[in-house]
């Protein structure tokens, strides 16, 4: 038995706690400042008031201001927050815990540079910590923490530097239903699996225009999905290529896509936007809901933009990113480029 550690009571670090107490370990589960509503009625019933699942009996429910007896004597730290809580783990987690203890880490996302790069978060949180030696490792891949709650097979990938590393934590975590794979390329599957987040917000569009076009609840036109997924992949592809990624990392990157477009927070914003709602008018509908959607497609917009301004990419190429980075950042009407999407094979 192991003892796990989990930073952030979100819900894919609190479905992380199905696995990890179906192999045995023991699990602490540690609110950040926000999430004290969560650990208090977990400490009372163990029910998830977001996750909207009762977590395995045994767990241990601490609040951040008892961190330091939650990490004591851990073997794994599973870092649970969202990309708006990175700075915050940053600078109130990582700094507290030994180089020996392992991290991994279920945020998707990415930083763009100036120099119109992206990094992931582990490469972002190595590089804000010179001289130290930690394992920095994280999850990618097509898994939604409802499922993993309900034990639906899953698969994903773990990713981190030292592959002995990796599969000592595959070892802890891995069940009959949760299944997973290894790669020591960080910056290609978490690049990969977050792209996703963009792509999904544009696929979801068709979902709103259907809408718009037929009346709430009207049944799903799947062309204009199937048709926008194509384009999502292909230029997931070229981004992968330009951003120094193996292409085979488009397979987990199109299976979360594949998984956000049907349920979640995305889908939400993009069927909204695609009934001709204004953005604003939409995120306001949506306040307090977190959008790493938005935040992802800003930032690879953001970085693709420099490369375009320098020669080393090319506009033709991305015109659905583009376009829902314009509806993103200048408040632009949902209309699909689809001419765009067409070529020419010799």
């Amino acid at each position: 038995m192991s003892i796990i550690t989990v930073a952030g009571a979100g819900v894919m670090a609190s479905a992380l706690s199905f696995p990890a107490c179906d192999n045995g370990h023991e699990v602490r589960l540690v609110g950040t400042p926000l999430d004290r509503e969560i650990i208090d009625n977990c400490r009372k019933n163990g029910w998830h008031v977001t996750l909207k699942r009762k977590l395995p009996d045994g767990i241990r429910y601490f609040q951040f201001e008892e961190f330091e007896d939650a990490v004591r004597g851990a073997d794994l730290l599973i870092c649970g927050v969202s990309s708006f809580g990175v700075e915050w783990f940053l600078g109130e987690v990582l700094p507290a815990i030994p180089d020996s203890l392992p991290v991994l880490s279920v945020t998707k996302g990415m930083l763009d540079t100036p120099e119109g790069g992206l990094i992931s978060y582990p490469e972002y949180y190595e590089s804000k910590l010179p001289g130290r030696r930690m394992s920095l490792n994280a999850i990618g891949g097509p898994c939604t923490s409802y499922e993993l709650a309900d034990r639906r097979h899953s698969a994903v990938f773990f990713c981190g530097k030292d592959m002995t590393v990796l599969r000592r934590l595959k070892s802890m975590l891995e069940t009959d239903y949760y299944h997973i794979s290894l790669s020591t390329d960080v910056h290609g599957i978490e690049c990969a699996v977050a792209l996703k987040n963009a792509y999904a917000l544009a696929v979801t569009l068709a979902v709103g225009m259907a809408e718009r076009e037929c009346g709430e609840g009207c049944g799903l036109h799947y062309n204009p999905q199937a048709a926008l997924f194509g384009q999502s992949i292909r230029e997931m592809r070229r981004l992968l290529e330009i951003f120094g990624c193996p292409d085979d990392n488009i397979i987990p990157g199109a299976g979360d896509l594949y998984v956000t477009i049907y349920g979640g927070r995305t889908r939400r914003l993009g069927t909204l936007l695609g009934r001709g709602m204004p953005f604003e008018k939409a995120m306001e509908s949506l306040e307090g809901v977190t959008l790493e959607s938005v935040v992802i497609a800003k930032r690879t917009a953001s970085a693709l933009k420099k490369r375009i301004e320098k020669g080393l990419a090319s506009t033709a190429d991305f015109p659905l990113l583009l376009h829902v980075d314009d509806i993103i950042s200048n408040g632009a009407v949902v209309n699909i480029p689809w001419k765009s999407f067409e070529t020419e094979v010799f």
